[in-house]
């Protein structure tokens, strides 16, 4: 989702800073500390907002917490301890409490995930890892995974098409041998197309670095920006725990 924004403007090491210590403050926090988790959701809605990022798109993209949902509605009824009633229903406080812990961190976890990975190119995620020294062999998977996904996805494309001009209709568990075959043909074909890539990398002096990640260039403004928001989460957490003792 390229937009322009001041979210957008900032370089990938920033953000990916900026991302990591917010999500250690807030795994930190107790659930108890509830002051601080409100606290850490106005930080969320402030970053949606300076990130100009449409709103229906990260609704659609953040069902993907509903089995997180599902697991931590289930706690409840699941966990022993000390039990109390609410209605007709009899409820494990502890399993109350972790459920409840759950949904909140992995609600928190999955906002800040798609404010990343919606403001930030693959490209400048890429060079935001190797600026921040993570091990090269991880970024260049990392590389090549995006890179030839598309690729990959071409081939299903492909494959499916020739499935269908022979007349193929998926139908229910028959249709299952058909899926298995296609998925080995493709995974037989993609490790070809890996090897080919590969040769023509060493061909053109490929020695283990990608050295196609030109690094951004960055300007103390963006990190007065970037660190805002774990400072904020930060301010959020010590408030947290005054008013909670």
């Amino acid at each position: 989702m390229h937009r322009h924004s001041l979210v957008h403007e900032l370089p990938g090491h920033i953000k990916l800073v900026a991302f990591f210590a917010f999500i250690i403050i807030a795994v930190l926090t107790p659930i108890q500390q509830w002051q601080s988790f409100v606290g850490y959701f106005l930080i969320i809605f402030l970053a949606l907002a300076l990130s100009k990022l449409p709103p229906l798109t990260l609704a659609k993209r953040a069902t993907i917490e509903f089995p997180f949902i599902i697991f931590a509605i289930l706690m409840p009824f699941t966990a022993g301890g000390e039990m109390f009633d609410i209605g007709p229903l009899n409820l494990s406080r502890e399993g109350s409490i972790a459920g409840l812990n759950l949904i909140t961190k992995a609600t928190l976890g999955v906002f800040c995930s798609m404010i990343l990975a919606g403001s930030t190119t693959a490209h400048s995620l890429l060079a935001g890892f190797v600026r921040i020294k993570t091990p090269s062999l991880f970024v260049q998977i990392a590389a090549f995974m995006i890179r030839y996904l598309n690729v990959i996805n071409d081939q299903m494309a492909r494959m499916k098409v020739a499935r269908e001009s022979r007349g193929f209709q998926a139908e229910g568990i028959r249709s299952w041998p058909i899926f298995t075959s296609t998925l080995g043909a493709l995974f037989i074909r993609a490790y070809e197309r890996g090897e080919r890539v590969h040769l023509a990398m060493l061909s053109r002096g490929y020695a283990g670095t990608l050295s196609s990640l030109s690094l951004e260039n960055v300007q103390p403004k963006h990190w007065r920006v970037g660190l805002t928001f774990p400072f904020l989460a930060a301010l959020s957490f010590l408030i947290g725990r005054v008013l909670f003792s």
